[in-house]
């Protein structure tokens, strides 16, 4: 295979991050790379990519968290330019698992009624009451 080829099947990694709309600019897909959050698996084999000039192929799998999800996705296309969502998101196939049901607000020692307004002067006490038994307990 020539390198035309080679250069045609192969992508910078933060640059394919950035196309395919996962991270709002270059820059910030560029530190989350070399911050080593980005594990890459290919031919079975998984290594940390360190560098945002890692290259990725066709059906590379990518592992990394943001916040709170994991995010498992395999390439299954390299882009030549950063286009609309709905084209971003043939780039690849989703794997993650689905993301936890969000808790209940219920929860909270004190909750208010959206909406409910400001705040009583005894509302207020019994907010600061539970605050500094927390931090006392």
């Amino acid at each position: 295979m020539s390198e035309e080829q080679e250069a045609l099947q192969a992508q910078r990694l933060d640059r394919w991050l950035w196309y395919a709309r996962i991270f709002k600019t270059r820059t910030l897909a560029a530190k989350f790379v070399q911050d080593g959050h980005v594990r890459v698996t290919r031919n079975q084999t998984t290594t940390r990519a360190e560098k945002p000039s890692f290259t990725v192929r066709l059906d590379d799998t990518l592992v990394f968290t943001r916040g709170e999800q994991l995010r498992i996705l395999i390439i299954v296309a390299l882009a030549d330019r950063r286009g609309p969502a709905a084209e971003a998101q043939t780039l690849y196939t989703d794997q993650s698992p689905p993301r936890p049901p969000k808790e209940e607000r219920s929860s909270a020692p004190f909750s208010r009624e959206k909406g409910a307004g400001r705040p009583t002067k005894k509302d207020r006490r019994e907010l600061q009451a539970l605050k500094t038994n927390d931090l006392s307990g």
